[in-house]
């Protein structure tokens, strides 16, 4: 792959009128502006990152964790192309570059704007709904990779489609972004028939044409399976979103377990520590003893570890370039980072797993959020295949116009309850939930 390909500001859906020259705002800056102001990212602040919404003590939801995510992928590509322009100043296209961190800083806004309510588990209980549940009756009705998308739902392919799905009543290429910036939300670039045991995949059957057209474009490697799934190399830059997403996710998750008093402060001041050599370990200790409030320590000590984070994992692709435009690299950017910073991430996950992910709080997220989901999911699919009912018509109502709800297709029937499910937000999954089982009535 090369960049001079790779780094194309061509819009999706208003390529006819695609300007090459240079504004006082880039393109990419565009794509980064217009995802701040856009409906979609604003709802992200009423779903659930992984502690339940709202509480006494502030945590993430998946707005700040997109907005951190960000920063901490616009540091990392500013570190990554900073070495990239000296490598390539003689060649013409090497201004290109400087695009990075615009691209990077867009594609982490958008990462996360496809998933459903309720945090991971929302997509779970979508994918189990089919699998296990009551829609695991419609089997027959579609077709293998059909299917394939309902059975492993993931919310990586569902913020694909609601950036270049053209949705009803609204223009021809969704939110019109560029070629690069969509390509470097796409984690999993295959469909979702290889999706294989982890539920991962980068792109519905609806938009596989949709995301061939910019693979092409970009000059992304095609690889070809041996059942003629649709399957490509990934764009350089997913690396560095993918890295700010696992950085943030990680140590932040850490940093409000310890807010909440779920993990105390000794056993986050051991891991998050355990990220340096004995120098800088005695330095922190150092800086830490002129602070006594323990959240100000562990929020100074998770700033050390982002830092040396993002310039292990901006090393680690200077110097994995070949491979990565070869499209032979393996693994993520955190797996190639120098042994000791490998091995204290490695610890977070751990402590996270063990202390954060199964908390009884967040367990407690998990099981309200699967019973809602999947009583939504039934009602909705039960409305839009026997809309003439009394009831189906008095729920249809409440749809927003934009999803088809009358699609020709049962297929097209059921992608738009899931654009409409999964664009809700925990609150309003919640209220309609106990609207519909008559738990709350509009004041009389």
């Amino acid at each position: 792959m090369e960049w001079a390909r790779l780094i194309n500001d061509k819009r999706f859906g208003l390529e006819d009128f695609h300007d090459p020259k240079r504004g006082t705002r880039s393109d990419f800056q565009r794509d980064f502006d217009r995802l701040v102001f856009s409906s979609p990212f604003r709802r992200l602040q009423n779903k659930t990152q992984v502690f339940p919404l709202p509480g006494s003590v502030f945590v993430h939801n998946r707005l700040t964790h997109s907005m951190e995510v960000a920063s901490v992928g616009r540091s990392l590509a500013n570190e990554i192309s900073t070495v990239l322009r000296d490598k390539y100043a003689s060649m013409p296209w090497c201004a290109k570059l400087e695009a990075l961190d615009e691209i990077v800083g867009a594609a982490c806004l958008a990462h996360d704007l496809g998933n459903p309510p309720f945090g991971h588990s929302g997509e779970k209980a979508i994918s189990t709904f089919f699998s296990e549940g009551a829609g695991k009756v419609l089997e027959k009705e579609f077709s293998e990779a059909q299917w394939a998308d309902l059975t492993h739902f993931e919310g990586n392919a569902n913020s694909f489609r609601l950036l270049t799905h053209q949705f009803r009543g609204r223009r021809a290429g969704g939110f019109a972004m560029t070629y690069s910036m969509l390509a470097s939300i796409v984690k999993y670039p295959y469909e979702s028939r290889m999706a294989g045991r982890k539920n991962k995949f980068g792109f519905f059957t609806t938009e596989i044409g949709t995301f061939t057209r910019i693979a092409d474009e970009l000059g992304l490697i095609r690889r070809y399976s041996e059942d003629g799934e649709v399957c490509y190399a990934r764009h350089p830059l997913v690396y560095i979103v993918e890295a700010a997403d696992d950085i943030c996710y990680q140590v932040m998750d850490i940093e409000d377990a310890h807010k909440l008093k779920v993990i105390s402060f000794s056993d986050v001041s051991e891991v998050l520590l355990s990220f340096f050599g004995e120098e800088r370990r005695m330095q922190c200790q150092r800086v830490m003893s002129t602070v006594d409030d323990p959240n100000e320590r562990v929020a100074y000590l998770r700033s050390c570890v982002i830092g040396a984070l993002v310039k292990q994992c901006a090393m680690a692709f200077i110097v994995n370039e070949d491979a990565i435009l070869e499209g032979r690299f393996e693994g993520s950017l955190l797996d190639h980072i120098e042994p000791l910073e490998r091995d204290g991430y490695r610890r977070c996950s751990a402590l996270a797993w063990d202390k954060i992910y199964r908390a009884g709080d967040v367990v407690d997220v998990e099981l309200a959020g699967n019973r809602i989901i999947s009583f939504l999911m039934e009602k909705l699919i039960h409305a839009v295949r026997y809309p003439e009912l009394n009831y189906s018509s008095l729920l249809l109502s409440k749809v927003p116009l934009q999803y088809d709800i009358d699609s020709p297709t049962l297929f097209g029937k059921i992608q738009a309850v899931l654009d409409h499910v999964s664009g809700m937000t925990d609150v309003y999954a919640l209220d309609l939930y106990r609207k519909l089982n008559g738990m709350s009535l509009p004041a009389v």
